[in-house]
């Protein structure tokens, strides 16, 4: 069993051009789009290693299409933190292959994407604290998905056949948690930055 509450597993692109943040695009180029997918994966890795300072437990990488960017070794040497790849298959087994993979070492796991930057250290926290009165715990997102997905346990069946990207991922998760009584907590919902009409909810937090 690891110490701390909850491991933090942190889902990222590699930040290369026409990889990372591809609708972000038409605004920002195809430099600029990696660019913004680098500083979002610095400042939430920051946040999760502060999380884990803070009592909660390791913060695993989990990149894609690999783990050999750049961008993720200069984070895999970091105290506390563990590496993976995340592997073949859509989005949602990938996922759900994240919490099968620390089911017997963890008493619970936050997993995020790097998407959200306001999803800091104290919102973690609040997830673990959540989570150790709920199954599930969750950070919907103002698009209508979820930037934070907490469970104690593997629930595949949350992940399966999901049509993401979509305004109803968090609805239909909601069904699906009903379905499987699964008791949850939401805690308040944050802004993705994923259109170009997003980058205004980057103000005032240091990007350029």
């Amino acid at each position: 069993m690891t110490s701390g509450r909850c491991v933090v597993v942190v889902m990222a692109k590699a930040p290369v051009p026409g990889f990372a943040k591809t609708r972000l695009i038409p605004a920002l180029g195809a430099e600029g789009a990696a660019a913004l997918a680098q500083w979002l994966l610095d400042r939430t890795m920051a946040a999760a290693l502060a999380a884990s300072a803070a009592g909660l437990g390791p913060v695993e990488l989990c990149g894609a299409p690999d783990m050999s960017h750049p961008a993720f070794d200069a984070w895999a040497d970091r105290p506390g933190v563990v590496c993976a790849p995340q592997g073949a298959g859509d989005l949602g087994e990938r996922m759900a292959r994240v919490f099968e993979r620390w089911r017997h070492d963890a008493p619970g796991v936050l997993l995020i994407g790097t998407d959200a930057p306001r999803l800091g250290a104290d919102v973690l926290l609040a997830a673990a604290e959540a989570l150790q009165a709920h199954d599930a715990v969750f950070v919907p997102a103002c698009d209508g998905g979820y930037a934070l997905v907490g469970l104690r346990r593997p629930a595949p069946q949350l992940f399966t056949g999901m049509r993401w990207s979509t305004a109803e991922v968090m609805q239909r998760t909601r069904e699906r948690l009903l379905a499987s009584a699964l008791r949850h907590a939401e805690l308040a919902a944050l802004h993705d930055i994923d259109e170009p009409a997003d980058l205004v909810h980057l103000q005032g937090l240091g990007w350029r």
